[in-house]
């Protein structure tokens, strides 16, 4: 543990680069709350950091960055992951006042929300499919022989399949065959229907034949990715290189549902350069947090950054944002 001298030292230093992405020295530090020493013993405090890992200097005459265990550290001892401004909280209030509709748009909508609020790249992972139930289904005519399935699933996500028909079929006949379909499969998962085996009359009705045969198609195995603010990347390092490796790793889903389960799976609200346990993202942080339906854990959020983020910051918009989208799911 860093007496508290040499931890207000550090923090100062890590508070001065992630504002100004420049080396920090000694003459900034003094000028710092808590750092009530002289420009040698500042210095010399500093080298001791660099010692121990918490620092390092870049070039002989210039200052010094922190290094992953420094960042480490800082965000360890906040006090508080701090509080959104008065215009973010405001912005985040007036969203989910106003958010409605279909659950894909409103993720997506919450990881353009988040983005701005953070200008870092967003993430949201949607519900896992398998855990959701089916809530209503609705059989509505398109034509005399085409029929629209509208399933809303319990985690809010709204499925449909078209459905085709060798005979027409009149309301009254749609209306059955939805009722038939709400028995047979509210209150289970939608694979569910595949498995749904129809004696007489039922066998007979080519409308829930079809119905539930379209319904029981294979849904997709990872929960959907909802990504916001990628060319912020591009912003946040200077190198090619680099900027183009982590939006490889952003375009494969699985890799970044992984990254956010392995994080929190691990206890952590946030992971700093080699914590996240993909190379190709060493200069990058991340900060995540589990959103709730009903009580349950649905999915996540998260923001991914360059290692010197602001973290107070992006810790608040986070854990914010995660509460707020929750809240406003569980309402439905």
């Amino acid at each position: 543990m860093l007496d508290e001298r040499k931890a207000n030292i550090l923090r100062a230093v890590v508070e001065e680069y992630i504002e100004t992405a420049q080396p920090v020295g000694s003459g900034h530090v003094t000028r710092a709350p808590g750092v009530n020493v002289s420009a040698a013993t500042v210095r010399n405090d500093m080298a001791l950091l660099e010692q121990e890992g918490y620092l390092y200097q870049p070039h002989t005459s210039a200052g010094r960055v922190p290094t992953e265990k420094g960042y480490r550290f800082f965000v360890d001892t906040l006090s508080a992951p701090g509080r959104l401004a008065g215009a973010e909280a405001q912005q985040v209030r007036n969203f989910f006042a106003h958010a409605h509709g279909e659950l894909e748009r409103m993720l997506q909508d919450t990881s353009r929300l988040l983005s701005n609020l953070t200008a870092y790249t967003a993430v949201v992972v949607g519900p896992p499919h398998e855990a959701a139930t089916v809530r209503s289904i609705q059989l509505v005519s398109l034509t005399p022989t085409v029929a629209l399935v509208v399933v809303v699933l319990s985690n809010g996500v709204i499925e449909k399949r078209t459905v085709e028909f060798d005979d027409e079929a009149d309301e009254e006949a749609l209306a059955a065959a939805g009722q038939r379909l709400c028995e047979v499969l509210v209150g289970h998962p939608l694979s569910h229907a595949a498995g749904v085996e129809l004696e007489a009359p039922d066998a007979a009705d080519p409308m829930l034949v079809a119905a539930l045969r379209s319904l029981g198609e294979e849904a997709p195995e990872e929960p959907e990715v909802y990504l916001a603010g990628t060319s912020n990347m591009a912003a946040a390092f200077d190198a090619v290189g680099t900027v183009r490796e982590i939006l490889r790793i952003l375009e494969q889903q699985f890799v970044v549902v992984s990254l956010l389960k392995d994080v929190l799976d691990r206890g952590l609200s946030v992971a700093i350069g080699s914590e996240t346990g993909v190379q190709p993202l060493s200069d990058c942080a991340v900060v995540v947090a589990p959103y709730e339906v009903d009580g349950e854990t649905a999915g996540s959020i998260g923001v991914l950054g360059p290692t010197r983020m602001n973290y107070p910051q992006a810790m608040a918009a986070v854990a914010v944002v995660s509460d707020r989208l929750g809240r406003r799911l569980s309402e439905g």
